[in-house]
């Protein structure tokens, strides 16, 4: 069977993709860099990271795919169309993984990706468009940031010079890094695409609440994130009177009330969240006489975005104020709200309905390759649910079928995608 012109999508609609193939694809994955608790480590250029990205390259050799690694170490394995001067439609995630990471996240973008061209190469199917799917490199940022490296370098957010002189804790650089692993690419410009699909764990507890298979994302949060440093004045726990004090940590506690109340008061997307907080001198009979904390807030749109960030300033200045400190508050990084394109979005609900899997829309809180690509092309992903939302933890999981059902879905929305390309240059 071969998809052509003239063929409808009827006649690819009872593709199914090989589940119990998906399954054994992500625990073979999951065997480089196993952790004892059943997780995986598996930082991005490491020596694993390459066993990792040779197995996918030989996987998708088998199938007779093309592929080319770009100078940032992105992996595109091509299934050529019949129209092969068509932009293809992409799919792809990432293979790195945190120090006590899971099977699952980014993995099954990437082998849900595989899985697609693996059932086309089964039925003989040829797609007008041709297929990739992206191995991107260093999304999580674990080893190096920025996060979401590869796809920023591909979608022009920082420039390849950038990302490759960044460097790790022991001082080695992306540049040799990629050299060493063998996967310093080609310097070429980024090619165009047509449409860009990923599937992804939702790594959130919404889709399991609802008893929801597929979660349709709309969109991205846009995300800025903060460091706070709150000076105040160190002095003996003992002949200093309470009211007397300069506490910076006591300010601080009152800075991580406030975060979460602005996060409150933006319902129902809005985020605020302290992760990290340092205390000097952190002695036990000691006033802290600094405190520096990070702060995250995300939202759905831009302006909630802004107010929030107003409310932060305001809050910070106010407790220094009556504390009678100084509070001050850099912003170490910005990403805007990204919706995704609707007609991309669309497509996926469809397949959802088509194949009569339970959806429901949501809204992705956390960062994806899939927000880069937006930039530069129509861009969508597929949620499947996580047992208890738990993600970047050794105890990840997810159901098979679930895993299965999105695949499918993917499968769906990628052969629409492919042949209204066509269609719409015939």
């Amino acid at each position: 069977m071969q998809v052509h012109e003239s063929t409808t999508v009827a006649t690819f609609a009872d593709l199914r993709v090989d589940g119990a193939r998906l399954w054994d694809s992500l625990m073979q994955l999951a065997r480089i860099g196993a952790t004892d608790k059943g997780g995986v480590c598996r930082l991005a250029l490491t020596e694993l990271d390459r066993e990792a990205r040779d197995l996918f390259i030989a996987w998708a050799k088998e199938i007779g795919c093309t592929v080319r690694i770009d100078a940032i170490g992105n992996i595109f394995a091509r299934r050529a169309g019949l129209r092969d001067d068509l932009a293809p439609v992409m799919t792809g995630s990432h293979i790195d993984t945190q120090p006590t990471g899971g099977k699952f996240d980014g993995n099954y973008g990437v082998l849900a990706g595989l899985e697609v061209l693996r059932t086309l190469a089964d039925a003989n199917v040829r797609t007008l468009a041709p297929l990739e799917v992206a191995v991107w490199t260093n999304e999580e940022g674990s080893r190096f940031v920025p996060v979401m490296m590869g796809s920023g370098v591909f979608a022009g957010a920082f420039t390849l010079e950038h990302a490759l002189e960044q460097r790790d804790r022991e001082g080695v650089s992306v540049r040799d890094a990629l050299s060493r692993i063998g996967y310093a690419g080609e310097n070429e410009k980024p090619h165009a695409v047509g449409a860009y699909f990923e599937a992804h764990i939702e790594q959130g507890p919404v889709l399991e609440a609802h008893d929801k298979t597929i979660g349709v994302v709309q969109g991205a949060l846009g995300q800025r994130w903060y460091d706070v440093t709150v000076h105040g004045m160190e002095a003996h726990a003992g002949p200093t009177p309470m009211e007397l004090r300069r506490d910076a940590l006591l300010v601080a506690a009152d800075l991580i009330h406030a975060v979460n109340r602005i996060a409150l008061d933006h319902a129902p997307h809005g985020r605020g969240t302290v992760g990290w907080l340092d205390v000097h001198p952190n002695s036990r009979n000691v006033i802290p006489g600094r405190v520096t904390l990070t702060v995250d807030l995300r939202a759905a749109d831009d302006a909630t975005l802004t107010a929030m960030d107003s409310a932060l300033r305001a809050a910070c200045s106010l407790a220094g104020e009556k504390a009678g400190i100084t509070v001050d508050v850099e912003q170490v990084v910005y990403f805007p709200p990204q919706p995704f394109a609707a007609e991309l979005v669309g497509a996926v609900k469809q397949g959802a309905d088509t194949l009569g899997f339970a959806s429901m829309d949501v809204i992705s809180g956390a960062g994806h390759d899939a927000v880069y690509l937006a930039r530069v092309a129509p861009a969508a992903m597929i949620f499947v649910p996580c047992k208890d939302g738990i993600s970047h933890n050794e105890i990840e999981d997810a159901r098979a079928d679930h895993l299965e059902a999105g695949c499918n879905v993917l499968l769906q929305a990628m052969l629409n995608a492919a042949q209204k390309a066509g269609s719409a240059d015939a």
